[in-house]
Parts: C-alpha cells; structure tokens; sequence
C-alpha cells in the first residue's frame, strides 16, 4: 500500500506582494526632493536675494570693483536675481503637479491592499466596531488624517500656485490674486508642519521593535 506525501507550497515566495509598489516609492522619494528644492528656493529668496540688502551688497561690490552702480541699477539687479530663483521655483512647482497627477491616476491603478482610501476606510471601521487595541488602532487613524491632510494641502498648492504662474492668462481673476498667494503661501507653513511631525513620527515609530524599518521598507518595497 503506497502513501500519498503532502505537497508542500512556499506560497509566500510565490505571489510576493509588496507593502509598497515601486510607483509609491517612486512618487515618495519624487515629491520629497520637489518639495524640498521648492522650500529652498522660498528660503533663498526670504534671505540671500531678499530685496534691499542684496542690491546693498551688490553696490557696494560693484563699487569695490571700480564700477559706478547707482541704487536703482543694483536693485534691478537684486530684482533680476530673485526673478531666477521664482523661476526655478516655478518649475518645481509643474513637476509637483505633475507628481499630484500621477499619484491621483496610481491610486485607481494600484492593487486594493495598497489604495489609501481603501486603507484609510479600514481603519477607520476597525475604530469604530472593535474594542480591542483600540489605542493603536486609534493611532493608525490619525495617522491617515494627517496624511489626507496632507494630500489635500497638495492640490490646494498645485491650484494656487498654478493660478499665479498663469496670473497673466487669468487677467479676470486678478481681484484675488493677493489672497490666492496668500493661501499659497500659509499651506508652505502647512507642509512644513507636516514634514516636523512625518519626521519626528518615523524617530519615533523607529525606536519601536514592532514598528522598525519603515525607511527601509519604502526603499526595498518591505513586507507585505
């Protein structure tokens, strides 16, 4: 009498599933640098190229030099600095909404376990209908709070800030042009409270066993 042996399957190296696709990582690490190029430019122009200091110290360099500046030549030329930098700035701008784009198509696209909406809606019912660990689970709903806020100040920085790089196609809307930068720019304050509190999240998530390699696991895709 023959015996029949299992067949045993590895099923969990077949049909491998990332925690993160290769777009999210793409997209993440992508919007890191834009942003962060963006902020720049914001921070150079608040300070190296800001108005009356520049065309102060490129008068008096000029000078130095032999040359005859007058004030209104050295803050045309301050002017013209700053306006490089907007420049740049204004091209980081059309590759975040371009990434805003793409993330808004990756969405329909990705795989069900890795939708954030679908992810965030399974949170949120584990909140209100188990009892247990209802602490962490409470955590992972902020958590995904503050990354849809997030997500909403990205659209809210694309609209604004592609309404002021075509102000001059939008000669209508002029009325509101100061409050529209207005808006643009406290979402920047927005986004840089976002970016402290993503970074002091992950330290902190870091120090957990349970909870370790997150950095890691948006480079290499992690474990499903």
């Amino acid at each position: 009498m023959t015996t029949t042996e299992p067949v045993s399957k590895n099923m969990s190296s077949a049909n491998h599933v990332k925690k993160y696709s290769s777009s999210i990582r793409f997209w993440h690490w992508a919007n890191a640098i834009v942003i962060s190029g963006s902020l720049i430019t914001v921070l150079i122009n608040s300070t190296i190229t800001k108005g009356r200091p520049t065309a102060t110290l490129i008068k008096n360099e000029l000078q130095k030099a032999g040359a005859q500046v007058t004030a209104d030549q050295a803050r045309a030329a301050s002017h013209a600095l700053s306006d490089s930098v907007w420049d740049i700035h204004v091209y980081f701008g059309y590759v975040l909404a371009a990434l805003l784009l793409f993330r808004l198509v990756m969405e329909y696209f990705q795989l069900a376990d890795q939708k954030f909406i679908r992810s965030a809606k399974i949170v949120y019912i584990q909140y209100k209908t188990t009892k247990a660990k209802r602490e962490q689970v409470r955590n992972q709903l902020v958590v995904k709070f503050i990354y849809a806020t997030f997500y909403l100040l990205l659209v809210i920085m694309v609209i604004t800030g592609l309404f002021l790089a075509f102000e001059d196609a939008l000669v209508a809307y002029k009325s509101i042009r100061h409050s529209v930068k207005e808006v643009h720019s406290f979402c920047m304050y927005l986004i840089l409270a976002f970016i402290v509190i993503h970074l002091a999240g992950l330290f902190l998530a870091e120090r957990k066993e349970e909870s370790a390699g997150i950095i890691s696991d948006m480079i290499n895709g992690g474990k499903n």
